[in-house]
């Protein structure tokens, strides 16, 4: 064998054992991934929690807003459902906003704005837009599909996994990649910063605090921050509960105009 043949051979070696390994770091990644969306997004079959946001923008001018989420899975990790029922303040009770959440589609969302007994349909390219004056988008409540990026892991910690995400139609989103710190314990999304081309951090979410529900670990405050404003938002969750056998029909069009108060009261 001449000594180029095995040169040309032992690079070929290298690339193959570096495509594998890429491969399987691909794989990993996906795992963590799909176990970081079930932490966050499909704990028990459905939940309920009551929950308040503080909002502050740029100026230090100061807002709240109160709501009652409640979820229910179609099928465990695939679609999903959700319903928003704001009780405060004043000028927005009885707002009311509705996901039917689609795995490998655009999610389907409305919201019903009881000043103008108008029902509004959220466009597929209005939901990174601010969620009723908060920092937080549309998106955000129910979560961005898996498989509108590609994931890769970057780095393992003693306490997390750091996954980069870049979206597969960078075209339709504003940021160019995204990095969550993904706890290797519980699989939460502990935080994520979003980023421009030139890698500067824009946007950064954080959870703050972490409590074991009904035996799933749980965000139960979660801050996102505009760090070109300087405004945030913080959304505290409280009298969260899981399995609480929510029906199909409460997530039905006529909830919008009519919400199932029962189902909107935390069990005692």
């Amino acid at each position: 064998m001449t000594i180029q043949r095995s040169i040309t051979l032992g690079l070929m070696l290298l690339a193959a054992l570096y495509a594998g390994a890429a491969g399987a770091q691909m794989e990993d990644a996906r795992a963590i991934v799909e176990r970081d969306d079930g932490a966050s997004y499909y704990a028990g079959d459905d939940g309920r929690s009551a929950a308040r946001m503080l909002i502050e923008d740029g100026n230090g001018n100061r807002q709240q807003r109160q709501f009652t989420l409640l979820r229910k899975d179609v099928s465990d990790g695939g679609d999903q459902r959700y319903l928003v029922v704001f009780s405060r303040p004043a000028d927005i009770r009885g707002t009311v906003f509705r996901v039917e959440k689609h795995v490998g589609a655009d999610d389907d969302r409305w919201l019903y704005l009881p000043a103008l007994d108008l029902v509004k349909r959220i466009a597929a390219g209005d939901k990174r837009t601010s969620f009723v004056g908060s920092h937080f988008f549309y998106e955000d409540i129910s979560g961005r599909g898996l498989d509108e990026d590609n994931h890769r892991l970057v780095e393992t910690t003693d306490a997390h996994y750091i996954i980069e995400s870049t979206p597969k139609a960078p075209d339709e989103v504003a940021f160019a990649r995204y990095r969550t710190w993904i706890d290797r314990e519980s699989f939460l999304p502990m935080k994520t910063e979003y980023q421009r081309e030139s890698g500067e951090v824009y946007r950064r979410m954080e959870v703050t605090r972490v409590e074991t529900i009904d035996g799933y670990p749980t965000g139960t405050e979660v801050r996102m921050s505009d760090l070109d404003s300087g405004g945030y938002t913080i959304t505290q969750f409280r009298f969260s509960q899981y399995d609480v056998g929510l029906p199909d029909d409460i997530f039905s069009e006529r909830s919008l105009r009519n919400p199932p108060r029962r189902w909107l009261r935390r069990s005692e």
